[in-house]
C-alpha cells in the first residue's frame, strides 16, 4: 500500500461552505489518466479536424453571373471576344459578362455544396488527444502558460466535494467559485468581451472573449449546469462526455479544470490505466510514454549505464585517402619500383642538358680579341663590295633609266 501511495499520489477535496465538518482533511487517488503522455502535435491535428465536423455547406447561386443572354460580337469589330450585354440605352448594353474577370459574372469554379466538409479521425487518436488534454489540466505551468489565473488556487487538479452538483443559483455558483480560488479566472474571460477585428463583425460573430475555467460534473441532469452556464467564460461538462474542443480550446493544452469528487473518481473506469483495460471503452489501455524519465543526460552518466556501456574508442581508424600515382612518388613506387631509377635519370639528364646549354652559351658570350674583331671588320667590307658589284645593272639599257643613270 505504502509503494502503491508513493506511485499514486494524493489529491485533496476542497471543502464548500455547505459540506459539513469533519476532523479529517478528505483525499482522493490521482488517476492514471493524469499521468499520460502528452502529445501536443495530436492535440492540435485532432482539434483541426474535429472543428471542421460542424461547419454548415455553403455556395454561390448555381444562376449567379448567368443571368442575361449575352453573346459575343466576333472579330472585326476592335473589342475583345468576350459575351457583351445585349440592348441600348443604359450602361449595362454592350457591357462583358459572364466571365470570371467581368463586373456582374460569375465566380471562377463556383463553390458547390457537395464540397468535402466533414473529416473522419481515428477513435484511438481522439482518445488519445482527450487523454493528453486531461493530463496537461494537472501541470500548473501549462494551464498558467494558456492564460488562465490559478495564483490563488489551493492546488491541480483542483478537485472540490460533490455539494457542487447541488448548487441552483448563480450567485450560490459565484460563491462556490471565489472559495475555490476560480473566480479571477471566470472574471478575466468577463473582462476580455470585446468586438472582433475584421469582417467578422458583419457575419453573426461580433464578440469574442477569453476562456475561463471548465466544471466536470458526474451526475446526469445535475442542477449545477444551469447554476453555472449564465456565467462568462465558464463550460460545465459531463465527465462521460468529455470533449477536445472543451478540454483544449484552439487546440492549446492546458485549459483549467474544475473537478466534482465523484466525477474525479470516475476517470480511472472510464479511461483505464496502464495495466487495466478501461471499463466503458472496450480493450482501451492509456498510452504509454517513451520515457518515463525525460533527464536523459543523467540517465546515459548513471552509474548503471555507464559499467555496462563500451568504453570509448581511443584510436580511430580513418579511411585512407586514395592518392594519385602520377603526382605522389611513393604511390607509384609500390606499383612500380623501376619509377624511381626512371625519376632520377630523367633528372640526371635534364641538368646535363642545361649544363651543356650553359656552356655553349657562355662560349658563344666570350669577348672577342682586337685581331678576330678586325678580321670580322674586313670581311664585312670585303661582302659589301662583293654585293654592290653583283647588283651593278649601269651595263644594261633596260635598266639605265629605272637605276636614273645618265647616258
Amino acid at each position: 500500500m505504502a509503494a502503491a501511495a508513493a506511485v499514486r499520489p494524493l489529491v485533496t477535496v476542497q471543502s464548500l461552505e455547505s459540506d459539513m465538518s469533519t476532523d479529517s482533511t478528505p483525499t482522493v487517488a490521482l488517476p492514471d489518466v493524469m499521468k499520460a503522455p502528452i502529445r501536443n502535435d495530436l492535440v492540435t491535428f485532432v482539434h483541426s479536424n474535429m472543428s471542421k465536423n460542424s461547419r454548415q455547406p455553403y455556395a454561390v447561386s448555381k444562376k449567379a453571373g448567368h443571368q442575361t443572354s449575352a453573346e459575343s460580337w466576333g472579330t472585326g469589330r476592335a473589342v475583345s471576344r468576350i459575351p457583351r450585354v445585349p440592348g441600348g440605352g443604359t450602361h449595362r448594353a454592350g457591357q462583358g459578362a459572364f466571365g470570371n474577370m467581368c463586373r456582374g459574372g460569375r465566380m471562377f469554379a463556383p463553390t458547390k455544396i457537395w464540397r468535402r466538409w466533414h473529416r473522419k479521425i481515428n477513435v484511438n487518436m481522439k482518445r488519445y488527444a482527450v487523454v493528453s488534454a486531461i493530463a496537461a489540466s494537472a501541470i500548473p505551468s501549462l494551464v498558467m502558460a494558456r492564460g488562465h489565473r490559478i495564483e490563488s488556487v489551493p492546488e491541480l487538479p483542483l478537485v472540490i466535494s460533490d455539494a457542487a452538483e447541488s448548487v441552483e443559483k448563480t450567485s450560490a455558483a459565484i460563491k462556490v467559485l471565489k472559495q475555490v480560488g476560480a473566480f479571477p479566472d471566470a472574471e478575466k474571460a468577463k473582462d476580455s468581451h470585446s468586438i472582433r477585428p475584421g469582417k467578422g463583425k458583419m457575419r453573426n460573430r461580433r464578440y469574442i472573449s477569453r476562456k475561463g475555467p471548465l466544471i466536470v460534473y458526474s451526475t446526469e441532469g445535475a442542477k449545477i449546469v444551469k447554476a453555472f452556464r449564465n456565467i462568462p467564460g465558464v463550460d460545465i461538462c459531463h465527465v462521460d462526455r468529455l470533449n477536445l474542443l472543451k478540454l483544449a480550446p484552439g487546440g492549446h493544452l492546458g485549459r483549467f479544470v474544475i473537478w466534482t469528487n465523484s466525477a474525479f473518481e470516475k476517470l480511472d473506469a472510464i479511461y483505464g490505466s496502464f495495466d487495466k483495460p478501461s471499463e466503458k471503452k472496450k480493450k482501451y489501455l492509456l498510452p504509454r510514454a517513451k520515457m518515463l524519465n525525460g533527464d536523459l543526460a543523467r540517465i546515459i552518466n548513471s552509474d548503471e549505464i555507464q559499467s555496462v556501456v563500451r568504453p570509448t574508442k581511443k584510436e580511430v581508424k580513418r579511411a585512407q585517402m586514395k592518392k594519385n600515382p602520377l603526382k605522389n612518388l611513393n604511390a607509384m613506387l609500390k606499383l612500380n619500383p623501376y619509377a624511381k631509377t626512371a625519376r632520377r635519370m630523367s633528372l640526371l639528364a635534364e641538368e646535363q642538358r642545361i649544363k651543356s646549354r650553359q656552356e655553349k652559351l657562355e662560349k658563344k658570350r666570350t669577348a672577342l680579341s682586337k685581331d678576330e674583331e678586325k678580321a670580322i671588320k674586313v670581311a664585312g667590307k670585303a661582302f659589301y663590295k662583293t654585293m654592290i658589284s653583283d647588283s651593278d645593272y649601269t651595263e644594261f639599257e633596260n635598266f639605265s633609266k629605272w637605276l636614273g643613270v645618265a647616258q
